[in-house]
């Protein structure tokens, strides 16, 4: 087995993040947003909660 590194500047490190989850289909974004939330809630409370508040921000596009 080979390992592979790849190394990139700190403030190219946000783009090349972007740039990636830009490139990947909607459902599979939403399938990792809603992972990483289990992940965090469970963390921080024990459990996930039962309900979640829907709140949606849109922002500017900073690229």
């Amino acid at each position: 087995m080979t390992v592979v590194v790849n190394q990139v500047k700190k403030e190219e490190e946000d783009l090349l993040d972007i740039e990636f989850w830009l490139s990947r289909p909607a459902s599979e974004r939403i399938a990792e947003v809603t992972r990483l939330r289990k992940a965090y809630y469970t963390w921080l409370l024990g459990s996930y909660p039962q309900h979640l508040e829907k709140v949606i921000t849109k922002r500017k596009n900073v690229i």
